[in-house]
């Protein structure tokens, strides 16, 4: 049993605060490298597009925060349900550090993609499914926040905004598979598992480092917006205490 992988070894609070405390200089680290090669290859390096000339290379910023923002919606949803249902305070306290992060990748996905559609639609918003399907996304992270910060009872805040965040998911998929299921403006996916890449190798290395940069920075916002939220539930604990007492006497 002692070799076997102890999965639970960082649930408990006082040794997730220890491990990501070591990891977030690391994590900055690649988000500064991979965000000034993702820049550099995308910016200086990628052709200019035949039909939307230099407006395209707003991809660089607006595919890899749209796929952020889906993603981190799913892991909010998981780490929430968790929390609810094994009544596990870490999950739920990653849950809360991951919606403002999601919040803000999905309004700056909305915001780049305004920016893309203004010369390529010829206006900044359209009633798009996936447009539409994604600034609900938007409202249900803004919703999961407000919800969890307007109840005064960690537990039941945790409850009801674990019940919203599993509820939204189901919005998710209606964002990925809006341009199938419906005629829509937005044009469907460049880059998919099951069939070739539809751009040019460069463009796609610049935004798959942009990604890169986007996963590095999400882990590095998250893990120091969990250890915040550890040492505001855990204050009343010997290990908080101790910690505390050790940062005024530096």
């Amino acid at each position: 049993m002692s070799d076997k992988i102890r999965w639970y070894t960082f649930s408990a609070p006082s040794r997730f605060y220890a491990l990501s405390g070591r990891l977030i200089p690391w994590l900055w680290a690649l988000t500064v490298l991979f965000t000034a090669a993702g820049l550099y290859v995308g910016l200086l390096l990628a052709p200019t597009d035949a039909t939307q000339r230099d407006a395209y290379r707003i991809i660089f910023i607006h595919v890899p925060s749209a796929w952020m923002s889906m993603v981190l919606y799913l892991v909010m949803a998981f780490w929430a349900a968790i929390g609810w249902a094994f009544k596990a305070r870490m999950a739920s306290m990653m849950a809360r550090a991951i919606a403002p992060t999601g919040a803000m990748f999905t309004f700056v996905a909305l915001w780049s993609g305004a920016i893309w559609g203004k010369p390529t639609w010829g206006t900044w918003w359209v009633w798009d499914a996936r447009l539409t399907s994604e600034l609900i996304l938007l409202f249900l992270y803004l919703g999961y926040i407000a919800l969890v910060e307007a109840i005064d009872d960690i537990r039941r805040a945790d409850q009801a905004g674990a019940l919203l965040a599993v509820v939204g998911a189901v919005n998710v998929p209606i964002i990925y598979f809006s341009v199938k299921w419906w005629n829509t403006l937005h044009q469907g996916a460049s880059v998919s598992v099951t069939s070739a890449p539809k751009m040019a190798s460069i463009m796609l290395s610049g935004m798959l480092l942009m990604t890169f940069a986007c996963w590095a920075y999400a882990f590095a916002v998250v893990f120091m917006r969990t250890r915040a939220i550890i040492i505001e539930r855990e204050r009343g604990t010997a290990w908080v205490a101790s910690l505390l007492t050790g940062a005024k006497g530096v």
